[in-house]
């Protein structure tokens, strides 16, 4: 996918603004996360599974995000992956026709927020934030996990940043072709185009996540077990959001996952975007839930041969389709 045009004047001073906004909300929750994992921590309940784990730091993390976006952005809409659903200020945002509380069906995403934050994205901007993403990593004392905030309107993801906090890098994102890495020296790298990557299948090594559903696992095994002797190798680290930034940045040739959320890739999608990879939704089939791939255009048919489960390409924004 190329990068959009090219933003007016006006646009462009909103898009800055929202990057600084972003930037300064993910490093108010990497500061928050980095305490937590100095001293160590431990989960205290769980979400969609047993093994989908939640603690302090993510909380207190995403606490740390609104903070931020209610005294700058007060009017915006939020959509946490802990919080649900909320104007920056905190007030309710009434969900269409499922009253101000996120899904009682055993959903603690809260799929009714999502469909109404993307609804309220049509009139306005909607945050969405991932508070600490890799949280199972962070809570066992690995050090692949990360922040996330991006911002969206009607047309999709506007800006984004993730921060990894260990290695002191900012990924920062922008719709109209911004896409850098900056390090704890604030050094500021553009990342590389990477349309133009002539990768062979056999020499991609690719990233990929699992489900927490146990069920879901043995399907992706199965897709695993099909892929594994076409490439040069499998990556598992465990950040969604992670993996789409190295694979912007070229340190994975290519990245697919199952069952991902609008906050696990709403910033790393829009990286990939910048740089020139082809986005796409994996949609759901009768084995195995909806998903994301993102790849040069080189290997985005092989790779999608492989993982799609003989799912034709949906048209239109992952951010979107991931409700």
């Amino acid at each position: 996918m190329s990068p959009d045009p090219q933003p007016t004047g006006e646009e462009a001073a909103l898009t800055s603004e929202l990057l600084e906004v972003a930037r300064d909300a993910a490093a108010a929750a990497a500061a928050v996360l980095l305490k937590y994992f100095a001293r160590g921590v431990s989960a205290t309940e769980t979400k969609s599974t047993g093994t989908d784990m939640v603690s302090e730091a993510d909380v207190n993390a995403e606490a740390a995000i609104r903070k931020v976006l209610a005294e700058r952005r007060p009017d915006d809409v939020v959509l946490g992956e802990e919080g649900g659903l909320t104007r920056a200020d905190g007030t309710p945002v009434a969900f269409d026709g499922a009253g101000t509380e996120p899904s009682a069906d055993g959903d603690l995403y809260g799929g009714d927020a999502v469909l109404a934050a993307r609804a309220a994205a049509q009139h306005g901007l909607v945050w969405i934030c991932d508070p600490l993403d890799g949280t199972t990593n962070f809570l066992y004392g690995l050090k692949a996990w990360c922040v996330s905030v991006a911002v969206r309107d009607a047309k999709g993801a506007v800006a984004g940043v993730v921060i990894d906090p260990l290695a002191g890098e900012t990924f920062v994102a922008a719709r109209g072709g911004l896409a850098l890495l900056v390090d704890r020296h604030n050094a500021v790298t553009p990342l590389d185009d990477a349309s133009q990557r002539d990768v062979e299948l056999g020499k991609a090594l690719i990233g990929t996540g699992f489900a927490y559903s146990a069920e879901v696992r043995r399907h992706q095994a199965k897709v695993i077990a099909g892929l594994i002797d076409q490439v040069r190798d499998v990556r598992r680290t465990g950040a969604a959001a992670l993996d789409l930034c190295w694979a912007a940045a070229g340190r994975l040739d290519a990245y697919y996952e199952r069952t991902v959320r609008p906050w696990d890739i709403a910033a790393g999608a829009l990286l990939c975007e910048q740089v020139g990879l082809d986005v796409r939704y994996l949609p759901t089939t009768d084995a195995a839930p909806y998903g994301l791939m993102a790849a040069p255009p080189a290997l985005v048919e092989p790779i999608w041969a492989l993982v799609a489960d003989g799912a034709e390409p949906v048209p239109g924004a992952a951010l979107d389709l991931l409700a």
